[in-house]
Order: C-alpha cells, then sequence, then structure tokens
C-alpha cells in the first residue's frame, strides 16, 4: 500500500490499547474518589476528537460530560469547573500551546488532569496530573477513550458490556490493517477521479461528527489545501442542501449508531441532485472479531484507518506533500 508502514502502524495502534490497565486503574481511582463532571478539553482535531465521547455520554450516562475548545475554556471559562472535575487533554506531540494553557487553566481551579499523548518528557505529559503515554505519533485517541468512557460508565453502572468490548480492543491492531488493505483500492479511486476537484462537501452525523469536522478541516483544508463545506447530518436540510449542485462533489460518512438513518436521508436528497456522491460506510468492513453491538463505538477508528489512505492517494495525485503548511505552525499569531 502507498506510504503504509505497517510494522509502525502496528506498533503505534498496540501501543494505544496496551493502556487498558493503567486506564482502568485511573479511572477506578477518580470513581472512587469522587467527581461530577468531566471535561474533554482539545484544540482542531483533537477537540474534534472528542465528540464522538461526548456522543456516548449524553446517550449513556447522566455524568455531565462536555468537549471544550481550549482557548475558549481559557477566554470563557466554565462555571462547572473546579476542584470536582476531571478534564482530559489530548495532544498528539504533546506541545500544542492551547491545550498546554488550558491545563494550567484547569489546574489552577482545582480540576484533576488527565493527557493523552505519544511524548513522556513533552509539555502536556508534564503539566498533568497523569499522562497516559503511547508510542510517539501515535493516532488516533479513540482507543484510549473508548477504554476511558467504557470504564467509567462500566463503573457507573451504565454500560455492562465493558469487559468484553475491551477485549475485543486487543485485536484492533489487526483489524485496522485489514481495513486498510480492503480500503486502498476505493481510496485510490477516489484520489484519481478527484486530483482536479478543488471543493467538497462533507456529511456526517452522530459519532462520526467529530470525523467529519476533522476531516474536512484538518487535512483537506489544512494538509491539501482544498475548500470544503462540513454540516451534520441532522443540520443538513436547515440550509446547507442549497449548495448542492449536480457536479458538487458530496462525501458521505456513514456510521453504524442510531443517527444512521439521518445521514441516510442526506445520502438519498444528494444523489438526486448531484452526480458525484461518494459514501464512506463502516459496514463495507467486516471487523471480524468486533461484535455486532461494538461496531457502531468504533466507526470513528474504522473511517480515520479508511480516509487515511484516501489521504495518501490525494498526497500523491495532487503532489501536495500533506506535511506542507503556509500559515499552521510556520507564522506567529
Amino acid at each position: 500500500m502507498l506510504r503504509f508502514d505497517e510494522p509502525e502502524f502496528l506498533r503505534q495502534m498496540t501501543s494505544t490499547v496496551a493502556l487498558r490497565p493503567q486506564i482502568e486503574e485511573l479511572v477506578d481511582r477518580l470513581v472512587d474518589e469522587g467527581f461530577d463532571n468531566l471535561l474533554l478539553v482539545g484544540a482542531g482535531g483533537t477537540y474534534a476528537q472528542m465528540w464522538p465521547y461526548e456522543h456516548l455520554a449524553r446517550r449513556s450516562s447522566t455524568l455531565p460530560v462536555r468537549a471544550v475548545i481550549a482557548a475558549e475554556l481559557i477566554a470563557s471559562g466554565d462555571a462547572s469547573l473546579g476542584g470536582r472535575s476531571v478534564a482530559v487533554f489530548p495532544s498528539v506531540s504533546g506541545t500544542t500551546d492551547d491545550v498546554v494553557r488550558a491545563i494550567g487553566y484547569c489546574r489552577a481551579r482545582g480540576a484533576r488532569t488527565v493527557g493523552l499523548t505519544g511524548y513522556p518528557d513533552s509539555p502536556v505529559a508534564r503539566g498533568v496530573d497523569v499522562a497516559l503515554v503511547s508510542e510517539p505519533k501515535a493516532w488516533p485517541f479513540d482507543a484510549q477513550m473508548l477504554l476511558f468512557m467504557g470504564r467509567l460508565l462500566e463503573r457507573r453502572g451504565e454500560f455492562d458490556g465493558y469487559g468484553r468490548l475491551a477485549d475485543e480492543l486487543a485485536d484492533l491492531p489487526r483489524i485496522l490493517v485489514e481495513v486498510a488493505r480492503q480500503a486502498d483500492p476505493v481510496a485510490a479511486a477516489f484520489a484519481e477521479a478527484h486530483k482536479d476537484t478543488d471543493y467538497h462537501f462533507l456529511v456526517g452525523g452522530g459519532n462520526l461528527w467529530g470525523f467529519t469536522y476533522l476531516y474536512s478541516m484538518c487535512i483537506l483544508e489544512e494538509m491539501q489545501w482544498l475548500r470544503t463545506t462540513r454540516v451534520h447530518s441532522a443540520e443538513f436540510f436547515h440550509g446547507s442542501l442549497e449548495l448542492i449542485e449536480e457536479d458538487t462533489s458530496v462525501v458521505v460518512f456513514q456510521g453504524e449508531d442510531e443517527t444512521r438513518a439521518l445521514t441516510d436521508r442526506v445520502e438519498s436528497f444528494a444523489r438526486r441532485v448531484s452526480k458525484d456522491v461518494t459514501v464512506f460506510d463502516t459496514r463495507d468492513y467486516p471487523l471480524e472479531g468486533i461484535s455486532p453491538e461494538f461496531r457502531g463505538l468504533i466507526a470513528p477508528l474504522v473511517l480515520d484507518t479508511v480516509l487515511g489512505r484516501v489521504s495518501k492517494h490525494l498526497e500523491r495525485v495532487r503532489d501536495h506533500s500533506l506535511d506542507l503548511r503556509r500559515y499552521y505552525r510556520v507564522m506567529d499569531y
């Protein structure tokens, strides 16, 4: 596969699921000590990566859980933040300035802090009370967050399948390699068909809305300098549908949770208008070893792997490196 380092991929993914004992010990301690609310604090892609777990908590738990933009938290504050709060901070490099500053802000108000990163000596790892460290550059954070939220919900009596889910996640690295292999020809075909497309309309819902936002802003815009529109499938018919024309590239991210019907409705409409509709559906992947009831929970991981192949092929056909930036971490702002 084009630019796919399988040993490195397996090493990174294995390091995330291997954090299970540390995550369970941490969650058990937090629950035993008691806390009243949970903030999931990120910036850009890491903020979007927290949305599925806010979504999971909202539909499964009475515990207040909120995904928060780091810079906005510092600027606006949060009346619920205090000594009975727990805040989680993901950062791949461990150096994201907004996240580092938000850690200090939360600690100053008495919150207990948890960091997710790949660098044990980074500012994020050094700044939090507990750092959960995976292999460098390990992405995404979904495995760690599924273990964290699953254990938390189990301890609260709100999720009785956690043990089976955690056991099955141990085989996730192998499963995702198979997903990448299956997705590669689809990704290559999409890239070839869209090498000259300069605008994409992305739609997703449920626990894939965060990934939709992330892929639109952090990959297509930041890494490929392509113009995009991103819209939640539940909101599509409240304005955004007016942008769809016959030649609009509509990219639909479809998962397997209770919001699937909302995204189906968007796809049905889009196909009536546009001749360029692409659907990336997690149902297309066998995911052998994952129970049917857990497939929806790992949809963000599956699509991250699938669209990771798309990104590599877009990089090739457009001759535009995914590492090229004009402004991000290049200019002061």
